[in-house]
């Protein structure tokens, strides 16, 4: 197999895969990984590693090898046909059928983190392309399918990605079960320009039970536990703006109960502002009061609120990808391990990264035909 990046997972988890995996596919760059999820007390394939590594080769007929559970070397080769535009970055003139496929990830493994690892896929697409998974919708280690949805897709949608996400069934642990579809369309991505915040706009609180937890009202009291703890900044908020009759309604909550195989639950806090998009989650676990639950998703977001950075710490490292195709400029609240090791595979892509700081914020900038 003809390799054109080596790189190297020692430091890194089961987000450095992905990535590589994406932009092996958009560049068109044959990849082997060595070391797969090397800093993990469990290193190599688990079962979700392995469902993105065979769901990605099946849509691109890709050439693999080390396609097996505890592998932890990897070699993939999205064999794609040639054609097309070049990306803004000067390179990737591949071209990737669409259509609809179907994916069964296993027991609770991440849903989510399947999709996030489709999202580059986008930007060579000549057709639509679907993938129903089933899996873990909202589970540890992975944002909730309601983040992926609701914050990281709108945000990506103002740079020219063409995504919906669908849910059919929650999953929670340990059973999973859930389902949701992913639909990408042809997309070209515009740089990034996420420097600055802007005005706070709108604060939205999603919350979802399983249908065996509704009894206990648990999404209801998720939501009252989050705003509680965030009363200052809503009530301070919404007076501000409750002069303008112009503006949309500032705080908005949805509360869900759902079908599930598992008891569980999970709330997410969306936060707007005029630039940038942030989210904040937590997950009910037994013997944690649902207040107690949504009031721990509060928290992040109201340390996130004293600092400046147009998104939170997690999406950060989840954008990487769409920087390193599109090129731009993006503020970080913190230089996390994953954003490091993000930082650095984009490098062994040839894509150079220039970090500086700026303030309390690391400012990620990658340049167009750098």
């Amino acid at each position: 197999m003809r390799i054109v990046h080596e790189l190297d997972g020692s430091d890194a988890g089961g987000q450095f895969l992905r990535t590589a995996l994406g932009l092996s596919v958009a560049f068109g760059d044959p990849i082997r990984v060595e070391n797969v999820r090397g800093d993990r007390p469990d290193p190599g394939l688990a079962h979700q590693h392995l469902a993105v590594l065979e769901t990605i080769a099946d849509v691109c007929d890709a050439e693999t090898s080390g396609a097996e559970l505890g592998s932890e070397s990897v070699e993939f080769d999205p064999g794609l046909q040639e054609g097309g535009e070049l990306h803004s970055y000067g390179r990737g003139r591949n071209r990737l059928e669409g259509g609809r496929y179907r994916v069964d990830i296993g027991t609770a493994g991440s849903v989510t983190l399947l999709f996030d690892a489709l999202v580059p896929l986008a930007a060579v697409l000549e057709s639509p392309l679907s993938v129903t998974a089933t899996g873990g919708t909202d589970v540890k280690w992975s944002p909730p399918i309601e983040y992926f949805g609701l914050v990281k897709l709108p945000l990506l949608r103002r740079f020219g990605l063409v995504a919906a996400c669908e849910i059919d069934r929650r999953g929670f642990y340990p059973d999973g079960g859930g389902r949701a579809t992913l639909h990408l369309a042809p997309s070209r991505f515009d740089p990034l320009d996420l420097t600055e915040r802007g005005q706070l706009e709108g604060i939205r609180l999603y919350s979802t039970e399983a249908a065996a937890l509704a009894d206990s009202d648990v999404a209801s009291r998720q939501v009252e536990g989050a705003l509680e703890r965030l009363s200052s900044v809503t009530d301070e908020f919404c007076a501000a703006r409750a002069s303008d009759s112009d503006s949309p309604t500032p705080l908005e909550r949805r509360e869900t109960t759902a079908a599930s195989d598992s008891p569980g639950s999970a709330v997410v806090i969306r936060i707007d502002h005029e630039t940038g998009v942030s989210g904040f989650t937590a997950l009910g676990e037994r013997g944690t009061p649902a207040e107690r639950v949504g009031a721990q998703a509060a928290d992040a977001a109201i340390e996130f609120l004293g600092g400046t950075a147009p998104v939170d710490r997690h999406l950060a490292d989840q954008l990487l990808a769409t920087l390193a195709l599109a090129g731009g400029e993006l503020h970080v609240p913190t230089m996390t391990d994953h954003v490091a090791s993000s930082c650095e595979l984009l490098e062994a892509f040839d894509v150079p990264v220039e970090v500086d700081r700026d303030g309390a914020n690391r400012r990620l900038t990658v340049s167009l035909g750098g």
